[in-house]
């Protein structure tokens, strides 16, 4: 993506520990756009605060950040899940889990969310994941079709 004149340049980041707050602020707008009340909300933050905090400080949550003018405007979070060979990946025993992609909306319509997918699979992929899984909102759904992506799964919940 080539900024115009008025457009700030795009930088790519690593996320690392210093982002604690930004990615949970991040992840709440996220499940605010999709509808989630307040309640559930302030209290699903105040569980990912430290589920976060310590896989950002070993590592095992990672992905990419990227800013504009110094101010971050979009996000996204990866993980490796541990998961038996399966009819979609026989000989692999783990998925790639992409999460938490978010633009702020002063900076949506500029193609950052396409950008982070991007940097998503090609960090999976180097890291020889095969499989790539991510839970879709509505309005991710378009972004993840136009770039390949397929419902996949018949899975099924229940709270107990």
């Amino acid at each position: 993506m080539v900024p115009s004149a008025t457009e700030p340049a795009v930088q790519v980041r690593a996320v690392g520990p210093d982002d604690l707050e930004l990615i949970c602020h991040h992840r709440e707008d996220m499940f605010r756009d999709a509808g989630s009340d307040e309640q559930s909300l302030a209290l699903m933050t105040a569980n990912f605060r430290p589920w976060l905090a310590s896989r950002l400080a070993d590592g095992s949550y990672f992905g990419f950040i990227l800013t504009c003018d110094g101010q971050p405007a979009g996000g996204v979070g990866l993980m490796l899940i541990d998961w038996p060979p399966h009819p979609l990946h026989p000989s692999h025993d783990r998925r790639g889990y992409v999460l938490n992609l978010f633009v702020e909306p002063e900076h949506r319509r500029r193609g950052l969310a396409r950008r982070l997918m991007q940097l998503a699979e090609q960090e999976l992929t180097r890291r020889g994941v095969s499989l790539l899984v991510l839970h879709a909102t509505e309005k991710g759904r378009p972004l993840y079709s136009e770039l390949g992506w397929v419902a996949g799964s018949a899975e099924m919940i229940k709270q107990a």
